[in-house]
C-alpha cells in the first residue's frame, strides 16, 4: 500500500472513533453525520483488511489491530496539526524548522555568525545547512524544497523564483606588512607589476577582476589559483603576493596587523548578489522570517576600524558590470 492511496481524513474519523467508543459522538465531534462516519469506517476497513471495531451494545471496541496502531496514528495527527499550526501562527521562539541555505564561502563567513547569534535568542529551535549548490541546479533545488534560500550572483530564472536585490560591493587588495613595492597607497602599476592570488571554486576561468582588466586592455599575473580567501590570506602574510577580494570579506579575514587593506587602484566592478526562493514559500511565515532576518544582518555589516579607514584611504567609486563572479 501506497501512501498516495490512502485519505488522511480517515485517520481522523479513526482516532475520534476510539475516542469516544461511539459513531454518533464521534460524528458530534468531527461535525459529520452518522451515515458520513459509518461510511469513512467501510473505506478505512476495505484499506486496511482489518474490521477495526467491534460492535458491543453501544460501544464500538477497538481490535487488537487498531489497538496497537493508535498511538502512533495519534503521534502522526498531532505532528500534523502541530505543523499546520506553526504554519499560520508562526512563533519564531517555538518553531523547530530545519533551513537549507545554498552560500558560498564569503557568504558563509559574512553571514552565519550574526545570525546564529540571533538565531540562539530569537529561534532557539530553528536549525541550518549550507551547501554550495551549482546554478545551474539552483532552480530546481529551490522548486523540490531540498534547498529553502539561496544567496548567488544575479542569473537568469523562470518566474517562479522569486528574488530581492541583497549585496552590491567594492573590492580590495590585501597585501602583507610591510610589502616592498607598496608605499602609502597601491597604483595600478605596481597592482600589475605584482604575482596575484585567484580564489575560485573552478579549476579554470577568469574571475571577475580578470574580466574588468582584460576590457580594459590589461593582464595581471596570477601565480596562485586557490579554494578558498582563508588559505589564501595565509600565503598573503608570507609572501608579496597580492589577493583582490570583496571589502566586508578582507575585513573579516584580516583582523590583526599582519596584513593591510588597500584601496583597488582603478573603478573596478561590484560583487552583486540576490537572495532567491521559491514562489511556494513566499508566504510561508518562517521562511520570510528567515529571510528578514538575512536581509538584516547584511545590512548591519561588520563594524570597520578607523585605523584600517584611515589605510584604505578612502572608498572608491566604482561601476557595476554585470559579470559571472567566481
Amino acid at each position: 500500500m501506497h501512501l498516495s492511496q490512502v485519505d488522511l481524513n480517515l485517520f481522523v474519523v479513526l482516532e475520534a472513533i476510539y475516542r469516544e467508543g461511539n459513531i454518533t459522538r464521534a460524528g458530534q465531534q468531527l461535525n459529520l453525520t452518522q451515515p458520513a462516519i459509518s461510511h469513512a469506517l467501510k473505506r478505512l476497513r476495505d484499506l486496511l483488511q482489518d474490521p477495526l471495531f467491534v460492535r458491543q451494545g453501544a460501544h464500538m471496541m477497538p481490535t487488537p489491530f487498531t489497538r496497537n496502531m493508535i498511538e502512533q496514528v495519534r503521534q502522526a495527527l498531532q505532528i500534523f496539526e502541530a505543523n499546520l499550526s506553526q504554519s499560520h501562527n508562526f512563533v519564531p521562539e517555538h518553531t523547530r524548522r530545519s533551513f537549507h541555505l545554498s552560500l558560498w564561502e564569503y557568504l558563509e563567513a559574512l553571514i552565519l555568525p550574526p545570525l546564529l547569534n540571533r538565531l540562539a535568542h530569537a529561534a532557539p529551535g530553528m536549525s541550518i545547512t549550507t551547501s554550495r549548490v551549482k546554478r545551474r541546479d539552483l532552480e530546481t533545488e529551490l522548486a523540490s524544497g531540498s534547498v529553502d534560500l539561496a544567496i548567488e550572483i544575479p542569473m537568469t530564472t523562470s518566474d517562479r523564483i522569486r528574488q530581492k536585490w541583497l549585496l552590491n560591493e567594492g573590492f580590495v587588495v590585501v597585501g602583507r606588512q610591510g610589502h616592498p613595492a607598496i608605499a602609502r597607497t597601491l597604483d595600478l602599476d605596481t597592482y600589475l607589476a605584482q604575482r596575484h592570488i585567484q580564489v575560485s571554486s573552478r579549476r579554470q576561468g577568469p574571475s571577475l577582476i580578470d574580466i574588468e582588466l582584460s576590457r580594459r586592455g590589461l593582464r595581471r599575473q596570477v601565480f596562485l589559483r586557490s579554494q578558498h580567501n582563508f588559505t589564501a590570506c595565509l600565503v598573503v602574510n608570507k609572501t608579496d603576493m597580492l589577493l583582490t577580494l570583496p571589502e566586508r570579506h578582507a575585513r573579516l579575514l584580516n583582523t590583526g596587523p599582519t596584513n593591510q587593506i588597500h584601496a583597488f587602484p582603478l573603478p573596478a566592478p561590484r560583487l552583486e548578489a540576490h537572495l532567491y526562493w521559491h514562489e511556494s514559500v513566499e508566504n510561508d511565515p518562517a521562511n520570510r522570517w528567515l529571510r528578514e532576518q538575512i536581509e538584516d544582518v547584511l545590512a548591519l555589516g561588520p563594524p570597520v576600524s578607523k585605523a584600517k579607514r584611515k589605510a584604505d584611504g578612502g572608498r572608491r567609486h566604482a561601476r557595476h558590470l554585470s559579470l559571472r563572479a567566481d
